[in-house]
C-alpha cells in the first residue's frame, strides 16, 4: 500500500481548500464565490502547513485568507471537520452535488504536502532525475521555443528532455502537421549538435487517443518519432466504461507512454472511467510506461493507482506536461507521487541512461 502523504497527520492544506471550493460552489456566481476561491488557491500554494499558522494566529497575514477562512481552518486543525461547512452544506439541500465534487479531489497533493514528501531521503530521487519526457513549445500550444525549453531543463540539472508537441489530430491544441514535425526535427538535430555531450532532445510526440482506442496517427508517421506518448483528450466526462479503449491504446505499436491515463482534473472532471488494473496488466506484459503527470491540475496517475500499476509490474514516465518554463517545476510533484508509491528507481524511464531509453523505444514496435 502506499505510504501516507504525510504520516501521522493529514494533508489538512488540501482538506482546507476542499472545503473553501464547496463553500465557493454553494455561493453560485457572487463576490462570495470569487473569495473564496482566491481563499483555495491560497492555500493549495502555500509552501508551508496550515496547523503552525493557525496555532499562531498568523493565517490570516497570508494573501488572500480572511477571517472566514480562518474559521474553517481551525475547526478543521482542531475539530478535524469544519461545523460551519457542513452546516451550509446542509441547509443548502446540495450535500449529493458537494458530495460528487469532493470526489474530484481525490489522490490529489497541496504544494506543502508535496514540499514534505520531497524533503524525505527516499528515492526516485530528484538530483539523479535525468530529463522530463513530456513538454510542449510553440511548435503546438506551448509558449516557448525549443531552445529556451533547453536552457530552462540545462538550469535544473536535467540532461535530456523529450519534447512531445501535440499531433494533428488534435486541432484545438494546434497539433502538428507531418511538414511541421518534419522541421520540428531538423531544428532538433541543430540543437542536439549544438549541445553534443551537455544535453539530449529526444524527438517525441503526443499522439491522441481516439473513442475507440486508436492513436490519431498512422504507424509510417508514427516511426518518425523516437517515442510516443499516447493521451485521452476526449470523452473526458462520460460515467461510461472505457477500458476496451484504454487497452487498446496500450496494445498499440510504437506507443511507450501512456499520458495522463484518466485525464482527470481537480475540482473539474474525474476523467476516464476504467478498470485499470486490466489497462496495467497489458501495459505491464507490453513495456508501455505509466506516466505520473504532475501538472497541479492532473496529478495523474495519483500515487494510490500507481501502486497499484506498480503492483501489476508496469514501468513508468514522471513528467511535467509543461507548457512554459515554470511548469518544469510540476516534474517534482510527480515523483512526490512516486515515492508516496513506493515505485522503485530503476523501474522509472526518466532515470534511464539514453542507450537503454532507446532501446526501450525501439522495442515499442517489437513487442
Amino acid at each position: 500500500m502506499p505510504d501516507s502523504p504525510m504520516p501521522g497527520s493529514r494533508d489538512v492544506n488540501l482538506q482546507l481548500g476542499g472545503l473553501l471550493l464547496d463553500m465557493a460552489a454553494l455561493a453560485g456566481r457572487s463576490q462570495r464565490a470569487w473569495g473564496y476561491k482566491r481563499a483555495a488557491k491560497a492555500v493549495l500554494r502555500l509552501d508551508r502547513h496550515i496547523t503552525p499558522l493557525v496555532e499562531s494566529n498568523t493565517l490570516c497575514a497570508v494573501p488572500g485568507i480572511g477571517p472566514t477562512t480562518d474559521r474553517i481552518a481551525r475547526e478543521l486543525v482542531y475539530d478535524g471537520s469544519s461545523s460551519l461547512v457542513e452546516r451550509t452544506v446542509e441547509e443548502s439541500g446540495k450535500a449529493d452535488d458537494i458530495a460528487a465534487l469532493r470526489r474530484l479531489r481525490h489522490g490529489f497533493l497541496s504544494n506543502a504536502a508535496v514540499r514534505e514528501i520531497l524533503s524525505r531521503r527516499i528515492p526516485p530521487s530528484r538530483e539523479q532525475y535525468r530529463g522530463d519526457f513530456q513538454m510542449h513549445s510553440v511548435w503546438s500550444d506551448g509558449a516557448e521555443t525549443l531552445a529556451s525549453m533547453v536552457d530552462a531543463c540545462l538550469a535544473r540539472g536535467h540532461k535530456c528532455a523529450g519534447i512531445t508537441d501535440h499531433s494533428y489530430g488534435l486541432r484545438i491544441a494546434r497539433g502538428m502537421s507531418m511538414e511541421e514535425a518534419a522541421r520540428q526535427h531538423a531544428e532538433i538535430d541543430r540543437i542536439n549538435a549544438g549541445y553534443a555531450g551537455r544535453f539530449r532532445m529526444f524527438k517525441g510526440v503526443e499522439a491522441n487517443i481516439r473513442p475507440d482506442g486508436s492513436v490519431d496517427m498512422e504507424p509510417p508517421e508514427l516511426k518518425l518519432f523516437e517515442f510516443v506518448v499516447a493521451s485521452p483528450h476526449s470523452q473526458l466526462r462520460t460515467s461510461a466504461d472505457q477500458t476496451p479503449r484504454m487497452v487498446r491504446a496500450v496494445s498499440q505499436q510504437g506507443v511507450c507512454i501512456l499520458g495522463h491515463p484518466q485525464g482527470r482534473r481537480f475540482n473539474t472532471r474525474a476523467g476516464v472511467l476504467a478498470d485499470w488494473d486490466a489497462v496495467f496488466e497489458v501495459a505491464a506484459r507490453r513495456a508501455v510506461a505509466i506516466e505520473i503527470d504532475g501538472s497541479w491540475d492532473r496529478q495523474d496517475v495519483h500515487y494510490e493507482l500507481a501502486a497499484r500499476a506498480l503492483a501489476a509490474g508496469c514501468i513508468f514516465a514522471l513528467d511535467s506536461d509543461a507548457h512554459a518554463h515554470q511548469e518544469l517545476e510540476f516534474a517534482h510533484i510527480a515523483i512526490a507521487h512516486a515515492r508516496l508509491a513506493a515505485i522503485p528507481q530503476d523501474r522509472i524511464v526518466n532515470y534511464w541512461s539514453e542507450k537503454k531509453f532507446l532501446e526501450w523505444t525501439k522495442g515499442a514496435w517489437e513487442r
